[in-house]
């Protein structure tokens, strides 16, 4: 399948994607967070060719997550592990991007990696009112805190609606899913508490919840948690034992959802209604051969430098502007 699609019919529906870019560093080494890894001098060689050669993948990628549908790129994009600004500025001034007039929300975190969550918007179709970021005050049983992502909480317009935006990237898995679960449960409870903040000022508010929550649509962190009544998760019956975002050790998971509240399902003149959700894994991009054919074609096996868009494929949901 080509890397490009082309039409120039306009339609009525538009696309909000998140997606995890698989260590989006500069090669420029950071003092203040532990970034070395990715550094001309490290293990990885990660240099401006390779950095370059991602950033143009990754644009391409973004470019084409749901355009068959829609016609246009995704007029929203969650991202996660971007490093600093920088990085996303160089996003979105490449080739596939750079005509797309996007503006960037974005602001560093205290993750220890320096890898943040951000938000792209296409300044034609989406005005920004407002966003903060959140902290999560997270620690172990020591009392020692976990510095992990904050929340990134937009509130702006699209096509003249008014919704707000939750851009997540929760606490890893890499100490045990079992043992880190309650982290995970920590950051999904902040996110209710912002959502009462946002309904008790607005009962009707339109909410979208995004990120890579590291717990698939079924976890307790997401289920019993964050989806309450007043929310649909798409995502849950997209996750099978043969489809998901991102593989590890040959099973699919599906960290990375977008959720939102209920009333994206009624229809009234001048708002937006669901219409559509699924993961973007077109063949480009993913692993054409060999033992790990079909799962995402990433950066980085371990050391091993492969060249590829990332470990997850992205995920998006279409919106339908009732006229």
């Amino acid at each position: 399948m080509s890397e490009t699609y082309h039409s120039k019919k306009e339609t009525n529906l538009y696309t909000i994607a998140f997606y995890n870019l698989e260590n989006l560093f500069d090669v420029v080494n950071d003092p203040h967070t532990l970034d070395h890894a990715f550094s001309p001098t490290s293990e990885k060689k990660w240099n401006m060719k390779r950095y370059q050669k991602k950033l143009d993948k990754l644009g391409t990628a973004i470019s084409n997550i749901g355009f068959l549908g829609s016609s246009k790129a995704p007029i929203l994009v969650g991202v996660a592990e971007a490093e600093n600004l920088k990085v996303l500025q160089d996003l979105i001034s490449t080739p596939h991007l750079k005509n797309k007039n996007y503006g960037i929300v974005h602001y560093d975190s205290p993750d220890e990696r320096g890898i943040d969550v951000a938000l792209l918007y296409q300044k034609e179709y989406f005005e920004l009112l407002d966003a903060q970021p959140i902290s999560v005050m997270i620690t172990d049983d020591k009392g020692v805190r976990d510095m992990t992502r904050d929340i990134l909480w937009v509130t702006g317009k699209l096509n003249g609606e008014k919704m707000h935006l939750l851009v997540n990237h929760w606490p890893s898995r890499r100490d045990g899913a079992h043992l880190t679960a309650y982290k995970r449960i920590i950051v999904a409870e902040k996110n209710r508490e912002i959502i009462s903040e946002i309904t008790t000022e607005d009962p009707n508010a339109k909410i979208i919840i995004m990120g890579d929550f590291n717990d698939d649509p079924k976890s307790d962190s997401i289920k019993k948690h964050l989806v309450k009544d007043d929310f649909f998760n798409p995502m849950e019956k997209l996750h099978t034992r043969y489809s998901g975002s991102s593989s590890y050790k040959s099973a699919w998971n599906l960290f990375d959802q977008i959720i939102f509240s209920h009333n994206f399902h009624q229809y009234k003149k001048q708002t937006h209604s669901f219409a559509f959700s699924k993961v973007f894994g077109d063949d480009f991009l993913k692993i054409q051969k060999g033992r790990y054919k079909g799962k995402p074609f990433r950066t980085y096996a371990g050391k091993k430098y492969l060249g590829g868009y990332s470990d997850h494929f992205p995920v998006y949901i279409q919106l339908k502007y009732n006229k």
